[in-house]
């Protein structure tokens, strides 16, 4: 008997919700915890930088406290002096005069350990918040967290080139805005110094997964060198995405030179072709991520200005490079007619 209902798939879909139930109310806890325990640390700070400001009392005060607090709390951890020391110097850094009850209510929806990374490396708390709704937003472990700050996103992220404000409505164009940056940094590709468009295409193809955690949340990827039918032509864009945050496709061309007007011109027909065949009605429109080597912004401002469809342009940067004469994993234009003329 047991057996049968182990097989039946109304029992199966009956137990798979339970389950899910059981997660649900297991992150719930785990979040209505993290954020008691975030505003008893509050609630102790505040009363630490009060009681030392009508006392005479220096750090040696945090030392007793920590010893009287483990003492009688022993199943409770996060009192030892170092500890204290952070929850002082956290609650300094959040002052509530400047940053409202609202910033604290998001602070407690972030891990205690996720904090003291953001209050360690940030000093502006503009930036610090950044990276708290980051977090929650996004879910980011420690670890990416600290990628992230290390990799300065925030003074990476809406820094594109664009003509989104003009051509998308409000709030497509500033969500779409924060989603670019520039520079990209893909320091986890190792490329010779001159390397060409393909190159690097297939090295990001083939570290996807990390280029997904540059590019942001939200991006999905549909394919490279995806073919696209216009007339009796085969057209094939570097990369498609769609955007599940900005419900939009995402064309993205990649350039291993400077920048050009014409590549404006060729990734506004590509827009054009994604927006004919593939978008749907519920669809906003495709968006174009222009992706190279260096770029003159006056010249960037001049290429957008009579294009009609939404484009960014963004710089990307590798700081781990081979030298010149390292072979390229992909044969040359003359390797490929030499192999084809050998076979002949």
């Amino acid at each position: 008997m047991d057996k049968l209902i182990k097989a039946d798939k109304v029992y199966i879909e009956f137990i798979r919700d339970i389950k899910q139930r059981i997660q649900t109310a297991q992150i719930k806890a785990s979040v209505a915890v993290n954020h008691g325990l975030i505003e008893l640390y509050w609630d102790i700070d505040a009363s630490i930088v009060v009681k030392q400001k009508q006392t005479a009392w220096g750090d040696g005060f945090l030392k007793q406290m920590s010893v009287d607090l483990q003492h009688d709390f022993l199943d409770m951890k996060g009192f030892s002096v170092t500890n204290l020391k952070y929850m002082r110097l956290w609650f300094s850094f959040w002052s509530i005069e400047t940053i409202g009850q609202q910033v604290v209510d998001q602070l407690g929806q972030i891990p205690w350990g996720h904090n003291l990374v953001i209050i360690s490396k940030i000093k502006d708390q503009q930036e610090a918040l950044f990276y708290v709704q980051k977090t929650i937003e996004n879910n980011w472990s420690r670890a990416v967290l600290t990628h992230q700050i290390e990799g300065k996103l925030f003074q990476r992220s809406g820094k594109a080139i664009n003509n989104f404000e003009v051509m998308l409505p409000k709030p497509q164009s500033d969500l779409a805005r924060e989603t670019l940056k520039d520079p990209y940094m893909f320091d986890f590709l190792m490329l010779r110094e001159k390397h060409g468009e393909r190159e690097l295409e297939n090295a990001l193809v083939d570290q996807v997964t990390r280029f997904l955690m540059e590019l942001g949340a939200g991006f999905s990827f549909l394919g490279h060198q995806y073919k696209i039918t216009v007339g009796d032509e085969n057209f094939y864009p570097d990369m498609l995405f769609y955007h599940t945050r900005l419900h939009c496709y995402v064309v993205v061309e990649l350039k291993a030179v400077k920048f050009k007007p014409e590549f404006a011109g060729k990734l506004n027909f590509y827009i054009s072709a994604v927006d004919g065949i593939l978008r749907t009605e519920g669809d906003n429109p495709t968006i174009g991520m222009l992706i190279c080597k260096s770029k003159n912004k006056t010249i960037v401002e001049y290429a957008l200005k009579n294009i009609n469809k939404p484009i960014g342009v963004s710089e990307y940067g590798i700081s781990r490079v081979l030298p010149d004469e390292y072979k390229s994993s992909l044969p040359s234009i003359e390797e490929i007619e030499a192999e084809l003329e050998g076979v002949g």
